[in-house]
């Protein structure tokens, strides 16, 4: 560990003071319970982590209408942790693109140790706040973009520095965490607090708090990613057609909503050049492939405007497009 990472790490005594890393006494005797009896226990502590995610709802969907606007004006979600919560958000950032269909830099992560981490545990790169500063600085964070440190503690160093350099640079920032009132809250906008309490294993965060996480983020891209239009109804109309299990699953998408069979959601997605928001636009309005394209520019990929814009949806839902 270098001479920062020493100079930034924070004594034992002061994580003992925190939920996530005292014992919890629900667990005590796990090491001398049967198969059954451990996931039973798990399984109850975990019921625990929807209740505490559930406090916090608000705070959530603040930062998601925050996210919303940012992206709206070309800015990035940029996530930022190490360790557990650094793969978290890198497993989040990755799985936006195949969902929404959304060019890959609109949604990015930051970890410690960078790649090689996702793979490999680095945990001792935490400790370096220069490092979380200088990794988001070769971002080029800006006002446009959101910010978003996730810590089980709340007290990472990499993680604190790094969000304190976007806020400098005029950045929305956002705090995920599992612990009240931590340097990570207080250097954010937004805090996201899902407080889950001690864990099956004592300071093990990559589960109770791992989980909560994990909750928070898929609500943050989901919740923003529909605010943006990307979703019709609880459809994932973006979604990317790079295989055969993706394209099946837009056939699906155009038949439900759309009210058709699935030869004529096919005969539709060929003809909108294989673009499930362009072929939905096309069947719900009766228009061309060009003048669905000039819509759905015009309402900023959102496709319900798209299609509400046109002023000639049928009550009924689908018109023919011969």
């Amino acid at each position: 560990m270098d001479d920062n990472a020493n100079a930034n790490a924070v004594p034992t005594h002061v994580l003992s003071v925190l939920d996530t890393e005292k014992v919890n006494p629900a667990t005590s005797e796990i090491d001398r319970m049967s198969p059954l009896e451990i996931v039973q226990l798990i399984n109850a502590e975990d019921e625990k982590v929807a209740l505490a995610v559930r406090q916090v709802l608000p705070d959530i969907a603040l930062a998601i209408e925050r996210i919303a606007a940012r992206l709206r004006i070309g800015g990035r979600v940029i996530y930022v942790g190490a360790g557990t919560s650094g793969r978290l958000g890198a497993l989040d950032a990755s799985e936006c693109p195949p969902t929404f269909n959304i060019p890959q830099e609109m949604v990015v992560a930051c970890i410690a140790g960078g790649t090689q981490a996702l793979g490999q545990a680095h945990e001792d790169l935490e400790d370096s706040a220069e490092a979380g500063s200088a990794d988001v600085a070769r971002l080029g964070v800006s006002e446009k973009d959101v910010v978003i440190g996730i810590t089980a503690s709340g007290r990472t160093p990499y993680t604190i520095a790094a969000v304190e350099h976007a806020r400098n640079k005029g950045a929305r920032t956002v705090a995920v965490s599992c612990n009240p009132d931590t340097a990570l809250t207080r250097a954010a906008d937004i805090a996201i607090t899902a407080e889950v309490g001690p864990e099956v294993l004592s300071g093990s965060t990559r589960m109770k708090a791992g989980t909560a996480q994990k909750m928070i983020l898929n609500m943050i891209t989901t919740g923003a990613m529909t605010r943006l239009g990307y979703v019709y109804g609880n459809l994932m109309v973006n979604v990317s057609l790079k295989n055969t299990k993706l394209f099946e699953r837009a056939i699906t998408i155009l038949s439900t909503a759309a009210e058709i069979d699935r030869e004529q959601a096919s005969r539709a997605l060929t003809r909108s050049g294989r673009s499930v928001p362009i072929a939905l636009i096309m069947l719900k309005t009766g228009i061309s492939r060009i003048e669905a394209k000039r819509r759905l520019r015009a309402a900023a990929g959102n496709v319900r405007k798209a299609i509400e814009s046109s002023g000639s949806a049928s009550s009924s839902g689908t018109k023919s497009i011969g």
